[in-house]
């Protein structure tokens, strides 16, 4: 069985604004008009490079409640708990996620192998065996009759879960721009890589917001930085 996670991370955008360019602008406009939001929103046509001047201004300023109103949904699967670990500190992001509690493991449960793992043979064979030990001893349990919530317990940090995310536009540009950094674990990488893709396929003018923060602002804040831009 392939464990690799790079072969098992699915990521599918559910739900987002019909209108997202038009919404935004009207939040930008209401700040700077004495019209009310509704005659904007009437008075406004299509004129995508009219909106996207403005916009692109007021987020440049920092002023990011503009784009609070946009709110995006993802199903999400194939990644590992650790990596759930990861999303689920994000504080303004809301989470249905597969119950461990609830939902009981039949056979050998899935697992996500790092890749650092899988090209290290020997590590690698005994990973795959500890994994199945584990399973093993799970099933036993629940046959002996311990609940679910209960046989949990020994359920490694590698166990593949799935969820569903929902956040708005302010949180997935800052969500993109911690976690598509370098430093950032390479499966969380490109799970948010996966997230922000999925969007930019319909809205193409987010790609300049949905990348690494050193790629915005053109210089490294963290503490221990790769070198792809200078230090701060």
């Amino acid at each position: 069985m392939n464990n690799e996670y790079i072969d098992m991370i699915e990521v599918k955008l559910i739900s987002k604004p019909q209108d997202m360019l038009k919404t935004i602008y009207l939040a930008c406009r209401t700040c700077y008009s004495s019209k009310s939001p509704v005659e904007i929103y009437e008075e406004t046509n299509n004129d995508k490079e009219k909106m996207l001047n403005l916009i692109t201004k007021v987020i440049s300023s920092g002023h990011y409640s503009t784009i609070e109103h946009i709110q995006v949904s993802y199903a999400i699967s194939g990644i590992s708990r650790a990596c759930s670990h990861q999303l689920v500190r994000h504080r303004h992001m809301s989470f249905s996620q597969k119950s461990q509690r609830y939902v009981e493991e039949k056979g050998q449960f899935k697992y996500i192998v790092p890749k650092t793992i899988v090209n290290n043979k020997e590590l690698y064979e005994e990973f795959i065996k500890f994994m199945n030990t584990t399973s093993q001893f799970y099933t036993k349990m629940i046959n002996s009759g311990i609940k679910p919530e209960d046989a949990r317990s020994i359920l490694p940090n590698a166990a593949s879960t799935s969820m569903v995310a929902s956040l708005n536009l302010r949180e997935l540009i800052h969500l993109c721009n911690l976690r598509l950094c370098s430093r950032a674990q390479d499966e969380i990488r490109q799970t948010v890589g996966l997230m922000a893709k999925c969007l930019i396929d319909s809205e193409p003018w987010l790609k300049p917001y949905l990348v690494p923060k050193c790629e915005r602002f053109g210089f490294c804040d963290e503490h221990k930085s790769c070198g792809r831009k200078p230090k701060f």
